[in-house]
């Protein structure tokens, strides 16, 4: 490994993202781990402790954190303590600083007093960057468990609401994603067989089967277990979807079960267009631009031809190395939050 000047790391309730930096400001290395938060600390520690563990001590790292929204904790404010505790013990004896959004970069042990605005702040690193790099835009970052639509225009981040319940109320977070969305959340029914079928309100399957069933998802942007524990196969994927209608798979029926998964993908993409055209209305002059990021942007992408939009995938911006640029679109909090602490630090 090459030398490595810097850390961003992205610390979910589901994954934890690393990028490294080398010591002349490019990026060298991006990495992903599961991280089910929910099941205790020490499985974010463990994370934590074995993505660091690739590179040479002392590196600073620069973290932005959605972790504080597990369920281990209490609330959120408990949440964002709990993580920078994490964090110092699992990252000692280098710099750490902790991303606050509009506040910059805080040290952890301020965690306490700038919850509010650590807390789930890692769209607003991917929309910083942005703003200064674009001259205006809507990113839409779409991961394997939400989607971010964020405004931004010349050098500002531009969103109408900051904590998850404000973008949740703007429509500027949407609970939906390419991987781990339980398909009952899509849709009340769904056509098969020449009827309307509703899903059962079961976790049968999720958008991971859809996805791969549409051939749209990539192979490592599903990386929790599948909904019954199962294989991820096309046949694995197809017998969970027609579980959802109370079908059982037989090989004869797997082109019908993939007429069903792009029914369910459009339902989805129709969900996101819907939170798009509100953001997008907000806006004093329309957008023309629209940003792809996250292992969903497959969907963005086809949002944006809809739209008639100019598409950038954010793969084309974050690095110039070909071979780390899906990774970097993939992780894009991330790299973007080693990005701004390392601009912080040139000024």
């Amino acid at each position: 490994m090459k030398r490595i000047a810097r850390l961003g790391w992205d610390v979910g309730g589901a994954h934890v993202k690393l990028a490294a930096f080398g010591q002349d400001g490019r990026l060298k290395a991006v990495r992903i781990a599961p991280c089910p938060v929910w099941k205790g600390e020490e499985t974010l520690a463990g994370a934590l402790r074995e993505l660091r563990a690739e590179f040479e001590p002392g590196v600073p790292s620069a973290v932005t954190m959605t972790a504080e929204g597990a369920d281990l904790w209490p609330d959120r404010r408990s949440g964002v303590i709990g993580t920078a505790a994490i964090l110092m013990r699992e990252l000692a004896g280098a710099p750490l600083v902790l991303f606050a959004g509009p506040e910059g970069f805080v040290p952890p042990e301020r965690a306490a007093e700038h919850a509010d605005h650590i807390a789930s702040a890692n769209w607003y690193a991917a929309a910083a960057v942005l703003s200064h790099l674009l001259p205006g835009g809507i990113l839409v970052d779409i991961g394997s468990t939400t989607a971010d639509l964020i405004p931004f225009d010349s050098g500002r981040v531009t969103a109408r609401g900051f904590s998850d319940a404000e973008r949740l109320a703007s429509h500027e977070l949407v609970y939906t994603g390419a991987a781990r969305t339980p398909v009952m959340a899509l849709a009340h029914e769904a056509p098969f067989e020449g009827r309307w079928l509703p899903l059962m309100a079961e976790h049968f399957a999720t958008t991971a089967d859809i996805h791969r069933l549409t051939g749209a998802l990539a192979e490592d942007a599903d990386l929790h277990p599948s909904a019954d524990g199962g294989p991820k196969t096309i046949e694995a994927s197809a017998r969970r979807l027609l579980r959802m209608i109370g079908h059982d798979f037989s090989p004869p029926l797997l082109p019908k079960a993939r007429a069903l998964a792009r029914h369910l993908a459009e339902a989805q993409l129709a969900r996101v267009g819907r939170a798009f055209d509100c953001v997008a209305s907000a806006q004093e002059n329309g957008p023309e631009l629209l940003v792809g990021a996250g292992v969903g942007r497959f969907m963005a992408a086809r949002l944006a031809e809809r739209r008639d939009l100019a598409y950038l995938d954010l793969a084309d911006v974050l690095t110039d190395d070909p071979a780390l640029s899906r990774q970097a679109a993939d992780c894009a909090p991330a790299v973007a939050v080693g990005l701004l602490a390392a601009a912080l630090d040139a000024a």
